[in-house]
């Protein structure tokens, strides 16, 4: 028999009761990693096959150039005319144009992308067109739409059929991004730069230039410029030749991850290691400056010389050469300062 205390107890528990829900944190989304990189510019290879990609670098930029020039002839080749010298034997067409393929050879394999491209073709055009300008006194308006065909035609290629580098599409990303977006770094990094390229020229103004340009240049009107050059003169053409050479040395070294190769060990090293360790055992970021500065002399360097000794009308070998290593030297140190500078 139930009792009333047993009574009571069921119907208690069978009494719906409020279920309370105690909140201790409330803890906000969480994005995974996957996710954040979906947002990041991304930019992806060519499907091309690899065989014809170089191919058809080569024929867009020669072709890009030829309608640019076609379009423009009379505010670009126009006023260069009379002191352009005619191409008049197969032997001077071969070398233009080869070096010219020579050139994006050099850019494509190795591995640079357009802003590379544009910034090395800046550099490698900047002094023909300089020497136009101040000695030939060709018009500044015809020599920056030269310039922007030449750099067109070079950067349009290269970016339709190569993805550009983190440092490029995603700077914020890029290792050391702290130093590569820093706006104070890129403004003195330029100056400095560019401060090399104005000495250089100045020293070469001044010491062995002007003998050259006299004997070697025979259809050159006048060297007075070569000795009213002031440095505040130069500024224009170096800070935008020092701008091109920061963004060509500097921020791709400081943007390269450091290397975590095996430390070297002298004692159980061999003989081939050990040479290549004292001639090649440099950082990461210190083997990117070394060879972007040595191919921005060679480029420079050649570029300049092809262009002056066989487009401009009276140059003499002697005289193209010499106006080159002004160049070449200019390239060497500032590669040489950035470098320091990213060392510290």
């Amino acid at each position: 028999m139930r009792t009333r205390k047993q009574t009571r107890e069921e119907e208690y528990a069978a009494e719906p009761r409020p279920t309370v829900v105690s909140i201790t944190k409330v803890e906000p989304p969480t994005i995974s990693p996957s996710r954040r990189e979906v947002s990041r510019p991304s930019s992806t290879p060519s499907k091309l096959p690899k065989l014809i990609q170089f191919p058809l670098v080569t024929i867009l930029s020669l072709s890009l150039a030829a309608v640019g020039y076609s379009l423009t002839w009379r505010y670009t080749k126009g006023p260069m005319a009379p002191h352009a010298r005619l191409l008049t034997t197969w032997d001077d067409v071969g070398i233009v144009t080869g070096w010219r393929v020579f050139e994006l050879a050099l850019g494509w394999f190795g591995n640079y992308d357009g802003y590379d491209i544009t910034a090395l073709n800046i550099l490698s055009h900047g002094p023909l067109l300089y020497l136009l300008n101040t000695f030939y006194e060709v018009p500044t308006s015809a020599l920056l739409l030269t310039l922007a065909i030449e750099t067109l035609a070079t950067y349009i290629p290269f970016r339709l059929l190569r993805p550009l580098s983190t440092v490029h599409a995603d700077p914020q990303h890029a290792p050391n991004a702290d130093i590569v977006t820093d706006r104070p770094i890129v403004l003195l990094t330029t100056l400095l730069a560019g401060a090399i390229y104005s000495v250089t020229l100045f020293l070469a103004y001044t010491t062995y230039l002007p003998s050259y340009l006299v004997v070697y240049f025979t259809s050159l009107p006048t060297i007075a410029s070569a000795h009213e050059t002031t440095y505040v003169g130069l500024l224009p053409v170096t800070l935008a030749l020092g701008f091109a050479a920061r963004a060509f040395i500097f921020t791709p070294a400081e943007a390269t991850a450091s290397s975590r190769d095996k430390p070297f060990d002298p004692v159980s090293a061999s003989l081939r290691e050990t040479v290549r360790w004292n001639f090649w055992g440099w950082s990461a970021q210190t083997k990117v400056v070394i060879q972007r500065t040595a191919l921005l002399m060679l480029i420079s360097g050649a570029d300049t010389f092809v262009q002056t000794r066989f487009t401009v009308k009276g140059v003499e070998t002697p005289g193209a050469a010499a106006w080159s290593s002004v160049w070449v030297i200019a390239a060497a140190v500032t590669g040489l300062a950035l470098g320091a500078v990213g060392s510290v």
